[in-house]
């Protein structure tokens, strides 16, 4: 079953291309969609496989479909279209960044129809995605897990089972607070370094082997070095995810000062046109501290 299994993939952004491609190595890929078509076209005349030309024809075509997209609406409406689709005993894998509740209530609309759902967002950047390194942090039912580790394998290095539906995105959530903060501290760093006149590769190399090492700063003060910010991991995306720890947070009455700071930084970055850059592009805020442009 495993060794047939056919796998959709459903979002051909970023992350989701490398995904898709990664997938089609380990003999797994059957048909893609993307909203924007052209992405799918592409794709799919480089790893001869179908385009889908809709969600409903690709879920009528998988056995089990992989989704990786940007907001908690356009995943209900995916998993809606794909319930009415799937065989009974399908599965669906969704890598994408949404609340907790939106992962719950996409487990018991796909439960209705006789299929399986497991949340299982990731991280590890576009690096991660590139490399199959991911690290897969997985909500669901235990047999769903064990059916899916072919797919998930494909995909990534660090794979876990962290409770019902619900936890692998309350496990992310708490991933992108560690994002928040580490990546706050490494702009503030190397502002500091900048402001004091270092050579800021030198610092990178030598500091990267020490305690205050992290893999923002291996992989993201070199962006702050070069004062270049390709997109690895957008600031509109990070403060998108951050809104849902915030308001998760809420739920349990508590006030995330960590996250709030993130937020109000990342304002001030959409408002100055920087929301499409990589979160690394803090550095510009924190240049200011010290008098920079």
């Amino acid at each position: 079953m495993e060794a047939l299994m056919k796998v959709g993939m459903i979002g051909l952004g970023a992350m989701g291309v490398h995904m898709a491609r990664n997938l089609h190595k380990a003999g797994l890929l059957h048909t893609v969609w993307n909203r924007t078509p052209a992405k799918a076209t592409t794709l799919a005349s480089e790893l001869s496989c179908t385009v889908a030309e809709n969600v409903r024809q690709l879920g009528s075509v998988c056995d089990a479909v992989v989704i990786c997209i940007s907001a908690d609406e356009d995943v209900r409406a995916v998993v809606a279209e794909l319930g009415s689709a799937m065989k009974h005993g399908g599965l669906v894998i969704d890598c994408s960044t949404v609340s907790a509740d939106t992962a719950r209530e996409a487990a018991r609309l796909l439960a209705t129809r006789g299929v399986d759902f497991l949340d299982c967002p990731v991280s590890g950047g576009v690096e991660g995605a590139r490399a199959a390194t991911l690290a897969i942090m997985a909500g669901g039912e235990a047999g769903a897990f064990e059916r899916a580790q072919p797919i998930l394998q494909a995909l990534g290095k660090t794979i876990a089972l962290l409770g019902p539906s619900g936890a692998g995105q309350a496990t992310k959530a708490t991933n992108q607070i560690l994002c928040a903060g580490v990546i706050q501290a490494v702009a503030e760093a190397m502002a500091f370094a900048a402001a004091e006149g270092l050579p800021l590769t030198q610092v990178i190399e030598t500091l990267g082997k020490g305690a205050g090492s992290s893999w923002y700063f291996v992989h993201r003060a070199p962006y702050m070095a070069q004062g270049s910010f390709p997109a690895g991991f957008r600031v509109r995306l990070h403060a998108k995810d951050l809104r849902i720890c915030r308001s998760m947070a809420a739920r349990h009455g508590a006030k995330l000062p960590v996250v709030e700071a993130t937020l109000d930084d990342y304002k001030d970055l959409v408002d100055q046109g920087h929301g499409d850059e990589d979160i690394s592009v803090l550095f510009r805020l924190k240049e200011e501290l010290f008098g920079g442009e």
